[in-house]
């Protein structure tokens, strides 16, 4: 008995001496992983996609980089437009509160409870917006 017990402590122990630590390593990139691991990742859900696009055009269209250039170059333009035109007519002292016109476009500038109320009208569509701007 005292043989068989020393003969299983020893085999115990010997278990013990080339059992390690389980580590867990993340794969997903998001989630901690490599990011090397990122296109892997992403090839294999698009290999899976049930939903693909067949046609081949992509959330924005089917529109080239030409258009795509164009498109952001015409923002740029309108939004450096739209920036001088505000500068002129509130000058440095910010938004202030009234009316204005721009072109066709009416503004109706109020400050209210929850912060600043701006509302637009297209004065040839006659489409309406409201933004609030809180405190």
């Amino acid at each position: 008995m005292k043989t068989l017990l020393i003969t299983a402590i020893f085999f115990l122990g010997f278990f013990q001496a080339k059992s390690q630590q389980l580590v867990y390593k993340p794969i997903n990139p998001a989630f901690g992983g490599d990011t090397f691991n990122y296109q892997w990742l992403l090839s294999s859900a698009s290999a899976q996609n049930q939903f693909d696009n067949k046609d081949g055009s992509s959330l924005t269209g089917s529109s080239g980089s030409l258009s795509n250039f164009t498109d952001s170059l015409n923002r740029q333009v309108l939004s450096e437009l739209s920036r001088k035109l505000f500068q002129d007519q509130f000058g440095t002292g910010g938004v202030q509160a009234g009316n204005y016109m721009f072109g066709s476009l009416y503004l109706q500038i109020t400050n209210t409870g929850q912060g600043m109320m701006i509302s637009i009208l297209d004065t040839n569509t006659g489409e309406q917006s409201e933004i609030v701007v809180p405190k």
